[in-house]
């Protein structure tokens, strides 16, 4: 096993409070970590990298950075066609480095999601989502003791048949569809697996219509299954923003 190598960036903010974000990929071959920012403070680091096997970058990120989204890219090939369609799942627009405002990447995708705040009385909000799918096993920690959201297995091989895929070229699957993106419902816009339409409440889109809810919450109870999963009270994360914790999201994280 090759050892940890650690790159630090020392991003520059607009002002002097800053969490410092790492980015580990324990998976054993390489993908290519992304990230959306927003349109507001945001990190000063790319949107877009390759991260070989067992390699972490860190980075500074604003206190207020408050759209934070971190998914990894598997089988990537931007020497000809650089978009979404670059990788076979979490590509997005503009190849290798993402636009920082126009997606979050093709599904199926993990994600890691973050809203910091800089007010003492509003702790940090941060989740591992599985509302887009799943395509790679991710943790997110914390260097002072707050909880760990985790998706920490693999969903792919035994993904149920309607939501399987994509599948690499030897047929092994490096993904598993949310029942909202293989659209089972047949009307993405007003879908009780989608929680939209006249099922966009959490009274109108309990977990209980949302197919195959329990595949995703079974095998993950600490990540957002659909889209109303606060419910759960496994889905969404806080950690004290007095704290002013720093974050390591890691790919292929080790089972709990």
């Amino acid at each position: 096993m090759k050892l940890l190598q650690a790159v630090i960036l020392a991003a520059s903010v607009s002002f002097g409070a800053a969490r410092t974000f790492t980015v580990f990929n324990g998976c054993p071959f390489t993908m290519w970590p992304a990230m959306f920012t927003g349109v507001g403070a945001a990190p000063d680091f790319a949107t877009g990298w390759e991260a070989a096997e067992f390699t972490a970058v860190s980075f500074t990120v604003p206190d207020n950075w408050e759209a934070g989204r971190i998914w990894g890219r598997r089988d990537c090939d931007f020497s000809t066609n650089p978009g979404p369609n670059s990788c076979l799942d979490g590509g997005c627009n503009g190849g290798l480095v993402c636009d920082p405002v126009t997606g979050t990447g093709v599904p199926p995708a993990t994600l890691a999601e973050f809203t910091l705040s800089t007010n003492p009385s509003i702790p940090d909000n941060y989740d591992v989502s599985l509302v887009d799918g799943y395509n790679l096993p991710m943790s997110i920690t914390t260097n002072v003791g707050c909880p760990v959201a985790s998706c920490p297995v693999d969903l792919g091989p035994d993904c149920p048949a309607p939501l399987i895929g994509p599948f690499d070229s030897t047929g092994f699957p490096v993904g598993c569809k949310s029942a909202c993106d293989a659209n089972l419902s047949g009307n993405p816009a007003n879908s009780p697996n989608c929680c939209s339409g006249q099922f966009n409440t959490p009274a109108t889109c309990p977990n209980s219509g949302v197919e195959f809810y329990s595949y995703f919450k079974d095998n993950c109870p600490d990540a957002y299954a659909y889209a109303f999963d606060e419910s759960s009270g496994t889905a969404l994360w806080t950690c004290a923003s007095t704290l002013a914790a720093d974050y390591t999201v890691t790919f292929c994280p080790p089972p709990a």
